[in-house]
């Protein structure tokens, strides 16, 4: 995919930067993680590396730095390190235990996973066995509840549709360039909304999708998870009651060639400009626009996902089905879901779908 391709040039240039060795693991993981995760993966190590140069640990070049030093470091250094993420990059907690997982890999790789030709391990002593993760101070309650603010709740998910749908061009009927803009890409701003709002789906997914992956008889999209697993997720009528609307115009008014296999596509730009598929960015900056017009600002992409979660739990309740659907390789992270309160909600996602014109 378009996407996957792009983050593995990305990764590529990331790794000519780096020791041999990063690349080695990075191979290794490349059957396990996706592009995106294993770029983010060679970001924290660059800015470790960097760190140990500036520190006058090293003082060539940052891809010559060598296992010896890794296995020379003390406990007192990597917190040192760990120190400079908080306290000078501004890194939240959760973002430094993410780093320091990283590397936590990335030397359990080198101590017990690769090996010379002499069958002895790169790295004999790992420092990073020996650190401990930050302390995650919030509760799951806590944390669910600052997300109820900033997500849809009870009749929002409608109203927040149809304010796409229609309701964002009449606001701006005054404005020619806002207003024929919105009738340009209402029925594809609907139908992407309404597809978070109806599966789950992550930004990447639905950037991703080409016109194959949808299942229109079984209501399944086909998506790449973290990890490279391929999932056919589920997604509700009111979503493909949309997304059918967006196809019937897709083609004639994209200027869309048979060729072109992405479903969400931007329209040409200039006269001699192509229809391409949509950015992860262009649809963040969609929902910005909707969202803030709609009078909830902090709403993103990955707040709808929020949303449906606290939806699909409140009316299913069932968790091991909610992670699956949302991708979740660890069951702690759906379980934030039990925490939030939606008493408005009554009946299950497919039997909440309003119809048109309601």
């Amino acid at each position: 995919m378009a996407n996957q391709q792009q983050h593995f040039q990305k990764l590529n240039t990331l790794l000519d930067q780096l020791p041999w060795y990063v690349s080695e693991y990075i191979n290794h993981k490349q059957r396990k993680l996706s592009a995106a995760s294993l770029l983010n993966y060679a970001h924290d190590y660059k800015i470790f590396f960097n760190w140990l140069k500036n520190e006058g640990l090293h003082t060539g070049e940052m891809k010559n730095i060598p296992l010896e030093l890794l296995e020379s470091l003390t406990s007192q250094q990597v917190e040192g390190f760990l120190g400079f993420l908080q306290y000078q990059l501004n890194n939240k907690e959760i973002t430094v235990n993410r780093k320091l997982s990283a590397l936590k890999s990335l030397f359990n790789y080198l101590q017990n996973i690769a090996e010379t030709r002499e069958l002895k391990p790169y790295l004999q002593r790992n420092v990073m066995a020996k650190i401990e993760f930050n302390e995650i101070k919030e509760s799951m309650e806590t944390i669910a509840n600052k997300m109820e603010g900033k997500i849809l709740m009870g009749d929002e998910y409608e109203k927040f549709r149809q304010f796409i749908a229609s309701d964002y061009g009449l606001l701006n009927k005054n404005n020619k360039k806002l207003y024929n803009f919105h009738l340009l890409n209402r029925e594809r701003d609907t139908a992407i909304v309404s597809l978070i709002l109806g599966s789950g789906l992550r930004l990447s997914e639905v950037v991703n999708l080409n016109i194959d992956d949808i299942d229109y008889s079984k209501y399944t999209a086909r998506v790449i998870r973290k990890g490279n697993k391929e999932q056919f997720v589920f997604f509700s009528k009111l979503a493909m009651d949309d997304l059918q609307d967006y196809l019937k115009i897709r083609e004639k008014r994209y200027k869309v060639e048979k060729s072109n296999k992405a479903l969400f596509v931007a329209a040409p730009m200039g006269p001699k400009g192509k229809p391409r598929r949509l950015t992860a960015r262009s649809i963040e900056k969609l929902i910005e626009k909707y969202a803030t017009a709609f009078g909830k600002p902090s709403l993103s992409v990955h707040k709808l996902r929020h949303s449906f979660a606290t939806r699909y739990h409140t009316e299913i309740n069932d968790v091991p089905k909610l992670r699956r659907q949302l991708g979740h390789s660890s069951i702690q992270t759906t379980m934030i879901y039990t925490h939030i309160n939606n008493d408005d909600l009554k009946q299950a996602v497919d039997k909440m779908d309003i119809p048109k014109g309601d």
